[in-house]
């Protein structure tokens, strides 16, 4: 199977434009075949910033590190990869830091969210409802539930919970019901076909049918992942490791967790009260970031050409002032 898949990322310009301003840390919490890895160290060079930075990409995918080593093998000295889940991003980076990096602040963190283009075209991942292959969707084989778990061992009602919850899937109860009553009929459900087939039972017209499998097989992977609650940590711990005048930027697909991304940074970027103690008026707490975009960047006409996966990625971005506190 061709590899091209891995060199195409997204947003590279305005990734590099917006991240890429000092000497530092650069975290890439989803390495894929390194391509927004090699932009920003290509940067970090250009920039004269290259004696100072580091950069440490994280994939819970060992295929992803294998190919993104290849890839950044020019930078070999001036970066780390490491096969785990960002949602560990605070132990990952300072395991790398204490040995190598001393004290050096984080000055910009990527997560390029959702699975990638070489996952989806890899049957034996059964990402995609396009292509049969084993209900399996985990980013990291071997590890925990597998879909195939949850399709043929979880309760009707649990079912339409993930479907509607993750997927957004208004027909979530007819399928949960449909593929229980499978379950009974012919036995498990093994391969993404035989789910697929249960989905088009159900959902009728092509259009409606496409978006309703996308919106199943989208539910499962980020169950079985779970990829909501990966994000809620690494937004929250990355946030955090964040030096002054250092961003964090975010490329999201999909609404739930552009939501997500979108209210946290609202939230961090928000000036507070504080608690009213006795004879005190309220005391103002400044908000610690700032919000760089207020409206997320979109993919350019011309990328979306020529890669149409850029056409639902929007990029946001929060800074953590350099200055905090008042």
């Amino acid at each position: 199977m061709s590899k091209e898949a891995y060199h195409r990322p997204v947003m590279v310009r305005e990734v590099v434009a917006q991240l890429v301003r000092r000497e530092g840390i650069y975290v890439d919490g989803t390495l894929g075949g390194g391509g927004h890895s090699l932009a920003i160290l290509q940067a970090l060079r250009d920039r004269g910033f290259e004696n100072h930075s580091f950069l440490i990409g994280i994939d819970q995918d060992s295929f992803a590190i294998e190919e993104a080593a290849k890839k950044l093998a020019s930078f070999r000295e001036k970066a780390a990869l490491v096969q785990g889940n960002f949602r560990d991003v605070v132990s990952i980076v300072n395991g790398i830091r204490t040995r190598e990096l001393d004290r050096m602040p984080v000055a910009g963190m990527l997560l390029d969210l959702g699975v990638s283009s070489f996952q989806i075209d890899t049957p034996q991942r059964g990402f995609s409802y396009l292509r049969r292959g084993p209900l399996d969707m985990r980013m990291r084989p071997q590890d925990g539930l597998s879909a195939a778990d949850i399709v043929n061992g979880f309760e009707e009602r649990e079912l339409a919970d993930i479907f509607f919850r993750f997927g957004e899937e208004h027909k979530s109860r007819r399928i949960a019901r449909a593929i229980c009553a499978r379950r009974i009929e012919r036995g498990d459900i093994t391969d993404t076909e035989e789910l697929a087939a249960v989905v088009r039972s159900i959902v009728r017209g092509s259009d409606q049918q496409v978006k309703s499998l996308a919106r199943v097989f989208q539910a499962l992977r980020i169950a079985v992942n779970d990829e909501l609650g990966a994000l809620e940590d690494v937004l929250r711990d990355g946030v955090g490791m964040l030096g002054p005048k250092g961003r964090m930027g975010v490329i999201s697909y999909h609404s739930l967790e552009d939501r997500m991304v979108k209210r946290f940074f609202r939230k961090i970027a928000t000036d507070d009260w504080g608690p009213k103690g006795v004879g005190m008026k309220e005391p103002l707490r400044r908000a610690e970031f700032r919000v760089v975009t207020g409206k997320p960047e979109i993919a350019a006409d011309d990328e979306v050409r020529e890669n149409p996966r850029a056409r639902s990625a929007k990029l946001r971005v929060v800074e953590k002032k350099e200055q905090s506190g008042g």
